[in-house]
């Protein structure tokens, strides 16, 4: 299976849904809670028994992403979260900011790695003959391999801003970088 969902990014979604593009999370009598601006107003979108299992993995997620931003597909598009400690309310209080990801320079070649690179030439070929992208079916017949492989690669070209792909539409891979960036087809 794919790499699931993290609550983090779950939360993002769900303050997105309100219009929110940041929220607030602190540990307060015995609860884990998340906060965004709604319409001027401080409104909960989480809360958490302190000692749960979801407070625990929030928690988890918050500390990883203050070393380092992840990036997450929402709706369809790319974001990086970036979370920080709020320093007025000490380690168990974060800020987490939404921010869209920039799209790629197509002037300049993407670091991607040989792998992807084999992918991404595929659904360049397979959308320049049959004149629409790939079925993941497709990709997993060429590269023999399982179909949460597949959705997983799939992931994670789009995460990294390889791909576009509408959620929930069939065969809707568009692939974002120049072809003259791509490799050969092995």
């Amino acid at each position: 299976m794919g790499k699931p969902v993290t609550l983090l990014e779950q939360l993002c979604g769900h303050a997105m849904s309100f219009g929110a593009q940041s929220f607030e999370t602190e540990r307060k009598d015995g609860r884990q809670r998340a906060f965004a601006q709604i319409d001027g107003a401080r409104t909960r979108i989480a809360n958490f028994e302190d000692s749960g299992t979801d407070a625990k993995e929030l928690r988890a997620n918050l500390h990883a992403a203050t070393q380092k931003p992840l990036r997450t597909v929402i709706g369809g598009e790319v974001y990086i979260l970036h979370v920080r400690f709020l320093e007025s309310l000490g380690e168990d209080a974060f800020e987490v900011s939404i921010d869209r990801a920039p799209k790629l320079d197509l002037s300049v070649v993407p670091a991607f790695t040989a792998k992807q690179g084999q992918y991404l030439a595929f659904i360049h070929n397979y959308t320049k003959i049959h004149r629409c992208p790939p079925a993941e079916s497709d990709l997993q017949y060429y590269f023999r391999v399982s179909p949460p492989a597949i959705h997983e690669m799939i992931k994670t070209l789009e995460r990294n801003g390889f791909i576009h792909k509408k959620p929930g539409q069939a065969r809707s891979i568009r692939l974002l970088v120049a072809p003259e960036h791509l490799p050969r087809l092995e």
